[in-house]
């Protein structure tokens, strides 16, 4: 995207509704572990100069809605299940907790001597959290650290978690180099934040359940928010974020920039992780994925966020994972799957080999996105794993696709819809959808596996201004209240509004 494009879609985001808390993610069991295999996805490797992102850049928009909390026995708030949904507000187990105490780290501290305190502060973040116990908060003040930092059992409670990130005031502490920034192994009620993580060989940060696959409590409670991961890896499967193993936790107002290359890589990718939200975060020229969910993960909301030149498949629902490293582990009496339940909505799509892939995904639903210029195909449905042995793999199929925009080139798309072998297309649903073809509005109905419901096609979607990068419709857009009621909708749109009944389609409630 032109640098003018791309700040006038910036500054659109910021324009967006501040919105504060998010709540937790409800369902589904989990377990953890590593993942020693690459999705199979093509990507055009892209590893391009910084493009001056700044602290802030991001947009501040909390999900809106539809994520119930955890009961009081496993660290969410009392009572919070009967909390009444209300647009705009997302609740993690940090609201309302203030630290009893601080242990500071700066580059001119010394962990010989240093005490933590701001007179004597340590040198390093290992020195430091070696000190955290629940209820502290570890404040690394501005300034470049050395990456490599090893971090385990770092476990705060549901009433006294442990803070580990930049100090109020100062610019975000840069941690640069490295095989990783950070590697957290087994958390728990855990905040991290305010970092700034850049050209690590590996990961920029990774968090897993130290191999123990079937325990669902290794790695739980974690909140990532307001971090800035970029330029990590380059030449294959290297992320941003590498998560494995990781139960109840949230990814909130982050930017994740050019990780991986080669066709690999992701802004986030999930190995086996439940009961998740990522939301409000930018994602920009990653080689694989912005978002992918494999290996077992299931309950995933991945809402409100922006997409710009992701990569191969900007979200990567499912892929493809080595048997042993699935959590929980496989299971050779039921039928597996590498994702259930993953749920994509209220997100800005733009560029990108395929917007969503539908790989081995079970029970996903891709709702009010707005999908722009993909350069091969809108969507794929595919099947990486399959059925060996003594397991048994369902194949990809009762997922739905509502209430999206597609605007797209037809003279560049070549199918609308991808479909691979040992899956299942005509167990999905479509309704809703708008689709127009810029290029030849005549060719924009597509051909799906199954008839839509209520679509529309070749119709302008009359965006804002699309020359300038603004996907906001206003009220005489045929997607403006048009589109349907369907289970497990979002509440709320990219800017944090309610959307109405019936809802706009895409991304925007129409105003």
């Amino acid at each position: 995207m032109p640098i003018k494009l791309k700040l006038i879609f910036l500054f659109a985001l910021l324009a967006a509704c501040q919105a504060g808390r998010v709540s937790s993610p409800d369902g589904a069991d989990g377990q953890g572990g590593e993942d020693a295999f690459a999705d199979g996805a093509d990507a055009d490797g892209q590893n391009n100069a910084d493009d001056g992102w700044q602290a802030g850049d991001e947009t501040s928009l909390a999900d809106g809605g539809d994520f119930s909390a955890e009961d009081a026995s496993d660290g969410g708030p009392d009572g919070a299940d009967d909390l009444p949904a209300q647009c705009g507000e997302l609740l993690t187990f940090e609201n309302g907790k203030t630290p009893a105490s601080y242990l500071h780290v700066a580059v001119e501290g010394s962990d010989s001597s240093g005490d933590g305190s701001p007179e004597r502060p340590f040198a390093t973040i290992s020195r430091a959290v070696r000190a955290a116990a629940p209820g502290v908060a570890v404040v690394i003040h501005a300034g470049t650290y050395a990456g490599g930092n090893w971090i385990e059992n770092l476990r705060g409670t549901a009433e006294a978690p442990i803070w580990l990130g930049g100090a109020t005031g100062e610019p975000r502490p840069v941690i640069e180099g490295g095989g990783e920034g950070l590697h957290l192994v087994k958390p728990r009620y855990v905040i991290v934040h305010d970092l700034e993580v850049r050209q690590a060989a590996n990961n920029g940060i990774n968090c897993d359940d130290g191999g123990e696959y079937a325990d669902e409590d290794a790695a739980r409670f974690v909140v990532f928010r307001d971090l800035d991961i970029h330029d990590i890896g380059g030449d294959g499967n290297q992320d941003c974020l590498k998560l494995s193993g990781l139960n109840d936790f949230w990814v909130l107002e982050s930017h994740f920039a050019r990780c991986g290359g080669n066709m690999s890589g992701s802004g986030i990718d999930h190995v086996g992780c439940h009961r998740g939200v990522i939301a409000s975060c930018f994602f920009e020229q990653n080689s694989g994925n912005a978002v992918q969910c494999k290996g077992g993960s299931a309950d995933l909301d991945i809402v409100r966020n922006a997409m710009i030149e992701p990569g191969e498949r900007a979200v990567n629902l499912g892929g493809s994972t080595g048997f042993e490293f699935f959590r929980p582990p496989l299971s050779a009496d039921q039928p597996n799957a590498e994702a259930r339940r993953i749920r994509v909505q209220a997100n800005v799509i733009v560029g990108g080999t395929a917007a969503l892939a539908f790989v081995g995904c079970i029970d996903c639903l891709a709702a009010h996105n707005t999908i722009i210029t993909p350069r091969r195909w809108l969507i794929r449905i595919l099947q990486e794993t399959t059925s060996q042995g003594e397991y048994v793999f369902e194949p990809c199929g009762n997922n739905a696709v509502v209430n999206n925009i597609f605007y797209f080139d037809r003279s560049v798309i070549s199918t609308y819809v991808n479909i691979g072998s040992n899956t299942a297309p005509e167990t999905f649903n479509f309704a809703g959808n708008l689709w127009y073809a810029r290029d030849d509005p005549a060719s924009s109905r597509p051909q799906l596996p199954v008839e839509e419901t209520s679509g529309i096609y070749g119709q302008d979607p009359g965006f804002v201004d699309a020359s300038q990068g603004d996907w906001h419709i206003g009220p005489s857009s045929p997607a403006a209240n048009s589109g349907v009621n369907w289970p497990d909708l979002t509440a709320t749109d990219r800017d944090g509004r309610c959307f109405g009944s019936p809802p706009s389609r895409g991304a925007y409630q129409a105003q």
